[in-house]
């Protein structure tokens, strides 16, 4: 089942519809001056994407909508492909104009920004994929503080790995804690008598040499950062056949990071890397543009006076 099949929303925590208040208690703290202007009259907006993308952040646009009484009609479902150079009618959303205007802002905004991380990931991955390679395409940690559900969650739509949410979910031995503990060696040995066997460790790795040293002290994931070309490779070539099934016999995994963007992703490919991390599918990105419009309401011919004082003038 594609991730496009999924209902991601099943994913969310009980706790992520916390976040809608403190969305609009920043973007509408004190009075709202406009909304006066138009009042509670029930209107229905269209929301439109004015350019191309995936759509993703549905179950979070709905729920801002639902916060100001509002209900919202998809036209597409998520992770859809909308098209480029063209107009295209999302949804619509209905409730009194105040509320609509209330969460205008706020809804477009989350949207633009997780669709275009879905979009973005969506690029990543089937360029991976057109190329044969049967590894994961992952994103980072590097996420806006406040926003990271929404984010990884389009990471997740377009179809990519969102990597580790948080720093309890794995362990991520990097170069300042080895340098912090003394060495890889012991940087592995004293993480693992706390985090046990539920943990996946990963090692951040600037040599074959480190990286030899972190499998042999039970890393699960060595991580050759900012490693490109032949020496990338290379490395991981030979830290397989050392190491794994053919060699030592050891279990695990090779991450390639640092500096992973679009155009350069296929050279990061190989048939040794089994994980590629990448900030570039949520750093960055450009959003997708949608709007949201009221629409105007038909006006009712009325007959005009002169005609109907000369119908009811006696004869």
């Amino acid at each position: 089942m594609s991730s496009s099949q999924l209902n991601l929303a099943y994913l969310l925590p009980p706790s992520w519809k916390a976040d809608i208040p403190r969305w609009f208690h920043e973007d509408t703290p004190s009075f709202d001056w406009a909304g006066l202007v138009v009042g509670e009259e029930e209107q229905e907006a269209v929301l439109w994407a004015k350019s191309g993308g995936v759509l993703a952040g549905v179950p979070f646009f709905e729920e801002i909508f639902k916060h100001v009484d509002c209900s919202v009609e998809w036209l597409y479902p998520e992770g859809h492909v909308l098209p480029d150079n063209s107009k295209t009618k999302v949804a619509i959303v209905r409730g009194k104009a105040r509320q609509l205007l209330l969460g205008e802002r706020v809804g477009l905004n989350m949207l633009a920004r997780c669709s275009g991380i879905a979009s973005v990931s969506k690029q990543f991955k089937d360029i991976a994929t057109e190329s044969g390679w049967t590894g994961t395409v992952a994103g980072t940690r590097k996420t806006t503080p406040g926003f990271r559900l929404v984010e990884k969650y389009g990471m997740m739509v377009g179809g990519i790995d969102p990597h580790r949410h948080d720093l309890s979910s794995m362990v991520m031995l990097k170069d300042n804690h080895v340098w912090a503990s003394g060495s890889i060696t012991e940087a592995v040995k004293t993480v693992r008598r706390a985090a046990g066997f539920s943990l996946k460790v990963t090692v951040e790795c600037q040599s074959y040499e480190e990286a030899g040293e972190a499998i042999e002290a039970g890393a699960d994931i060595v991580m050759l950062d900012n490693m490109v070309g032949e020496d990338l490779q290379g490395c991981a070539r030979r830290l397989k056949k050392e190491y794994g099934k053919e060699g030592k016999g050891r279990e695990f995994l090779i991450e390639s990071s640092g500096g992973v963007v679009e155009s350069g992703l296929v050279g990061r490919i190989g048939p040794d890397i089994d994980i590629l991390s990448t900030s570039a599918v949520h750093q960055s990105v450009q959003h997708v543009d949608f709007s949201l419009k009221i629409q105007p309401k038909k006006k009712t011919a009325s007959t005009p006076a002169s005609t109907a004082n000369v119908a009811d003038s006696p004869a």
